[in-house]
């Protein structure tokens, strides 16, 4: 059977409320989506109950889902040396836990803060402070029914995929978010890197960027392969989603989403996943 694919409303942050992004995408043809958690676009803090139910009822009506909720870094850091700061970052992870509950929507991608200044915290702090805040996003979940994947970011304190592994066995019971152009980015063998995690992936990125440039673009414009990646999800027995996720700003009269999608999606065809 081949795989589904979901597509990210990455591209509609400032051109599209959350809902209107869905029913963008819906037009495109998908119907699995993975929606940002991202203010002004979708910011649970400001969705009254009315949106919430609104959101619900086309979701129920159209026969559409939300798979997965992504939390990209904005004000906001899991593992900063400030407690209020990792505070405020588990308070909002809260609740977009608790919109993914009233949604069932199952997935929340988490990733670790932004690393990478003049003097950075001991890896050891930035592990120590980041599992905490994790440990108690995950707990909450739990409680919600929500499972927390972890994504393998390049700008982070922990991009590999080896990373991703010893963060969840130092948090518990948490899955894995594979981004694929994160991963080829820097420069891992991404079908060995998803032999790796097997049963711990749950979730997958696709799109690609250049060697030299780090982009989400249309696929088949750099160094991604879907082919190595289908094989490998093919040798772990992996049944579950693919999230293509192009960045691009809507807003931008240079880019084309639409058509990223599109042609990409038709990329993917080609190797085993399933049409439009």
């Amino acid at each position: 059977m081949a795989l589904e694919v979901a597509a990210s409303t990455f591209p509609f942050l400032y051109s599209h409320g959350g809902l209107d992004s869905l029913r963008h995408m819906q037009g495109l043809g998908y119907t699995k989506f993975e929606l940002m958690i991202f203010p002004p676009h979708c910011w649970p803090a400001d969705l009254s109950p009315s949106d919430v139910k609104e959101y619900k009822a086309w979701l129920d009506g159209e026969g559409t889902q939300i798979t997965s909720f992504c939390y990209p870094l904005i004000d906001n850091n899991p593992n900063a040396p400030d407690r209020l700061m990792r505070q405020y970052t588990i308070d909002r992870y809260r609740e977009a836990v608790a919109l993914s509950a009233a949604l069932n929507c199952p997935y929340v991608v988490m990733i670790p803060g932004v690393y990478g200044g003049l003097i950075d915290p001991p890896k050891a702090w930035l592990d120590d402070w980041f599992v905490e805040s994790a440990q108690a996003v995950v707990e909450y979940a739990k409680g919600a029914g929500i499972r927390i994947l972890l994504e393998n970011v390049p700008f982070t304190h922990r991009p590999s995929t080896q990373d991703m592994i010893d963060l969840c066995e130092k948090i518990g019971d948490i899955g894995v978010n594979f981004d694929v152009c994160n991963a080829a980015y820097i420069k891992e063998d991404v079908g060995d890197a998803i032999r790796l995690l097997g049963d711990r992936l749950e979730n997958v990125h696709i799109s690609d960027t250049p060697a030299d440039v780090f982009k989400h673009e249309c696929l088949g414009t750099g160094i991604v392969d879907p082919a190595p990646v289908m094989k490998a999800l093919q040798d772990i027995g992996y049944d579950k989603m693919t999230v293509l996720e192009i960045i691009a700003d809507a807003n931008d009269p240079a880019n084309d989403p639409d058509g990223d999608y599109r042609k990409s999606h038709a990329i993917l065809a080609e190797h085993g996943w399933a049409a439009l």
